[in-house]
């Protein structure tokens, strides 16, 4: 990761009193926990002063949990797949990445991507703790990604979201049978997203 993009921290220099009355919105860690694609319209706002040094999110953001009480939920990720259109900030416990080169992936297929399998045990493995866990960046930076051609990424996140949508629209079918496609995209999220390493 370190070599295809900059790996930032969120807001800094905020206080409490910041998020009381606030005018612009942030990502919140739970918005990052909670969803693959990052929820732009959620109602957390921070107050952000005209000229404040804050870096922004764009389109194809990757966002981070920056810690946990358990190792296996510590750097979950969500993605920005919209064009923003007003400023928008990252909550201060979280991570954000961001691409030298936004066309390299997909973020629609990035979204699934950072959940799968084997990104997750990768995630895992950057973070260190004992009663909390939090992701080292340097380590976060080691993080291997794999970069299918933008066709098959096309492919694969179209594949993925059909079984999303299945799997989230409630008004279908019983817990029991929602259980089972839960389990169904998984699989193929974890079977589409395993890839080969290439011969050097």
């Amino acid at each position: 990761m370190g070599e295809l993009g900059t790996i930032f921290g969120g807001l800094t220099g905020k206080s409490k009193d910041d998020f009381l009355d606030g005018n612009a919105r942030f990502i919140s860690y739970v918005n990052i926990f909670n969803n693959i694609a990052a929820r732009l319209d959620s109602d957390d706002f921070v107050h952000v002063d005209p000229g404040e040094r804050q870096r922004s999110l764009k389109r194809g953001d990757i966002l981070f949990t920056g810690s946990s009480e358990t190792a296996e939920e510590v750097g979950m990720s969500s993605v920005v797949t919209r064009e923003v259109d007003e400023p928008l900030y990252l909550n201060s416990f979280s991570i954000g990445y961001r691409l030298n080169e936004s066309e390299v992936l997909d973020p629609e297929f990035t979204k699934h991507l950072f959940r799968s399998e084997g990104m997750r045990k990768q995630l895992v493995k950057t973070a260190s703790g004992v009663t909390r866990f939090n992701v080292s960046k340097a380590r976060l930076a080691k993080v291997e990604v794999p970069i299918p051609v933008l066709e098959e990424q096309r492919r694969i996140a179209s594949v993925l979201d059909k079984f999303d949508a299945l799997v989230n629209d409630l008004s279908i079918g019983l817990p029991a049978e929602l259980n089972a496609r839960r389990k169904q995209y998984e699989y193929y999220r974890d079977r589409l997203l395993t890839f080969e390493e290439a011969p050097v």
